[in-house]
């Protein structure tokens, strides 16, 4: 996949946009990734769209990419619309590889973009759990009009079991989601920027167990956008970052061995590294603990020592591997469809050294690990990208 760069990146701050539409958000997004790749809209010759929510939240159901492309000045392209739930947009990035590694292709526009803010909030929680399998829902009992089950029910199961077998305590999620906050101080895109602490986490709303409010990722409305070039594409003026690796796989335990680490597995294999040349990463902290379950699950330290790791102070911001410099989906925000792309636009970032205060000293390799929906009894989408300069 060496062939195959990113050029251009652009992002919308990350919110509540209440009075923006899908085709405001994105034609942001897009603009910026032009304006950054230095290029015209006439030379994206493909285009690849994700959203996940609108059909709920705004009642468009579909042919959303070409609604926002066409608003935006775009027309005659080949237009494929992404679902995969919170894995939307990372899914979108790898089918965008794979139409440039084939040839049909040679620059392509990834969009991910998402509005779950309006003046019906019933509408987000609809339209949220309608990411997880109607069965588990249904076993579950919940009121889909006022929580989700993601939060309420399969994110405290699997706290429970992992809790159970090695011990957790609630300051270490806590420290977590206040490192996460303290990185997204310094990103202007960021929906959450002031300071927090562990004491502040603890104490705010309780949602299941240890689980607190501000351990969990808010509702937010955005866009995120990436253009991908093949290498005799690239122009002197471009700052290309390769894409390394992009494995894509849905969930169910083989062998004992969890998803997201098999996902990993193979792409570390497609990228030629181990774990320990990851210098930077962004990985899917729906609730702070799933950000210390991932540093197991891709390999940055043993099963069962998380905590030792967050203790330890080695995924802060100067630590000697950075998690979530950009505050995460925590404190960036997370409208859903949009989030893979915004961790893929912070790992471009830190790798061109263009990353300001939150800059990772000598980032060389980086690892975004995306997942998203529920079906029968596991992730429904996993996706693992990794780049490098």
């Amino acid at each position: 996949m060496s062939d195959t760069a990113i050029v251009g990146i652009g992002m919308t701050p990350f919110g509540k946009h209440i009075d923006r539409s899908l085709k405001s958000l994105g034609g942001e997004a897009i603009d910026a990734a032009l304006a950054d790749a230095g290029l015209e809209k006439s030379e994206i010759d493909m285009a690849f769209v994700a959203n996940s929510m609108a059909s709920v939240v705004t009642g468009q159901v579909s042919v959303i990419g070409q609604s926002i492309l066409r608003a935006n000045g775009f027309s005659g392209i080949p237009v494929f619309n992404i679902d995969n739930a919170c894995a939307s947009s990372s899914s979108a990035l790898s089918l965008a590889v794979q139409a440039i590694l084939s040839g049909s292709a040679e620059m392509v526009l990834v969009l991910g973009v998402e509005k779950l803010m309006s003046s019906d909030r019933t509408r987000a929680y609809v339209a949220l759990n309608g990411a997880a399998d109607p069965d588990v829902i249904a076993a579950a009992g919940i009121d889909v009009t006022k929580e989700s089950i993601f939060v309420v029910a399969i994110y405290p199961e699997r706290l429970k079991t992992y809790a159970d077998a090695y011990g957790l305590r609630a300051e270490t999620l806590a420290q977590i989601s206040v490192k996460n906050r303290a990185n997204a101080g310094a990103n202007l895109f960021a929906q959450y920027r002031e300071p927090i602490t562990i004491d502040d986490v603890l104490k705010s709303r309780q949602i299941v167990g240890p689980i607190t409010a501000l351990m969990c990722a808010p509702i937010s409305d955005g866009a995120s956008a990436v253009i991908l070039t093949r290498k005799n594409r690239i122009a002197k003026s471009q700052r290309p970052v390769w894409v390394r690796a992009s494995a894509i796989a849905m969930g169910g335990a083989t062998n004992g061995v969890s998803a997201i680490r098999r996902v990993a597995t193979r792409a570390y294999k497609q990228a030629g590294i181990v774990p320990s040349d990851v210098d930077v990463a962004e990985v899917h902290d729906s609730i702070s603990f799933n950000e210390m379950l991932a540093y197991e699950e891709l390999g940055f330290c043993e099963q069962g020592i998380g905590a030792t790791l967050v203790d330890s102070g080695a995924t802060t911001l100067h630590g000697r591997l950075p998690v979530n410099p950009s505050g995460g989906l925590e404190s960036r925000g997370h409208p859903v469809a949009a989030t893979g792309l915004a961790q893929i636009a912070e790992l471009v970032t830190q790798l061109r050294g263009e990353a300001g205060e939150r800059q990772v000293a000598k980032a060389r390799i980086a690892l975004a690990e995306n997942a998203g929906g529920y079906s029968l009894d596991d992730t429904a989408a996993i996706a693992v990208t990794i780049l490098g300069t």
